[in-house]
């Protein structure tokens, strides 16, 4: 049987912290695993789309 993303609603956590001196950063973060899809969907878009565009500059300028 397939995972089922509905069944599993539970939201998994991140937490970054960074301290430097003086200065300290938190970072927390919650996603569902629906989310952790849609996040993987968009970033391979942007890397799908960013191939693309370096294919085409390439062919513009081998065209010069």
């Amino acid at each position: 049987m397939p995972y089922d993303l509905t069944a599993d609603q539970s939201p998994e956590t991140a937490v970054a912290e960074f301290e430097a001196g003086p200065l300290r950063y938190r970072a927390e973060i919650r996603v569902t695993p629906a989310g952790i899809l849609a996040v993987g969907a968009l970033l391979s878009g942007v890397l799908l789309s960013t191939a693309v565009i370096v294919w085409a500059t390439k062919a513009a300028v081998e065209r010069r």
